[in-house]
């Protein structure tokens, strides 16, 4: 469920994950440096009109499947072989805990039909929407833009303002220049 927060003069989505940013280069940018652990309901503070996005990051659970020897190898009374038994045994252990978590994103005012189509185009120019340029931020982009973020620390659907910057469709932090 998405509900908007109002910041200062700027309304805000509840929704999404984690965020963070990194400069432009050679590597793939790390989005995951800005995130804001979550402790409430209320957005941490920030510079004036910012605009926030809250998302829970799932734990990570890594499943292990391996096969025991119940009984060795044998022989029958008669000399015939036995073969040894085995079972299947899963272990499972957390890799990462579950983390609810803050991050900035664009604010509403910003998301226009422009910086959307704007948004289809670079994530179609690096092969990840494939879907008409509509403006509208609709299922495929939401795919398109979580897919994009995952590979560089931050799984959501909802743009980071840091993934916008790093897309080329935002402005830089001027902080970060």
């Amino acid at each position: 469920m998405i509900r908007p927060f109002l910041m200062g003069a700027a309304m805000i989505s509840l929704a999404g994950c984690v965020d963070g940013g990194a400069p432009r280069g050679v590597t793939q940018a790390d989005l995951s440096g800005n995130l804001v652990p979550a402790h409430g309901d209320r957005p941490p503070e920030g510079p004036e009109g910012a605009c926030w996005a809250r998302d829970v990051t799932p734990a990570v659970i890594e499943t292990e499947l391996r096969q025991e020897m119940v009984t060795p190898n044998g022989l029958a009374a008669d000399g015939t072989p036995i073969p040894a038994s085995f079972r299947s045994v899963t272990t499972q252990k957390i890799v990462q805990d579950r983390r609810e978590v803050w991050f900035r994103t664009p604010c509403d005012a910003e998301m226009t039909v422009a910086f959307i189509a704007s948004l289809q185009r670079a994530l179609k120019a690096r092969g990840l929407y494939t879907a008409p340029v509509t403006g509208r931020m609709d299922d495929p982009t939401a795919r398109a833009i979580r897919q994009y973020q995952a590979a560089r620390g931050l799984d959501s659907p909802v743009l980071s303002l840091d993934a916008a910057r790093d897309l080329g469709i935002a402005a830089a932090d001027p902080a970060t220049l």
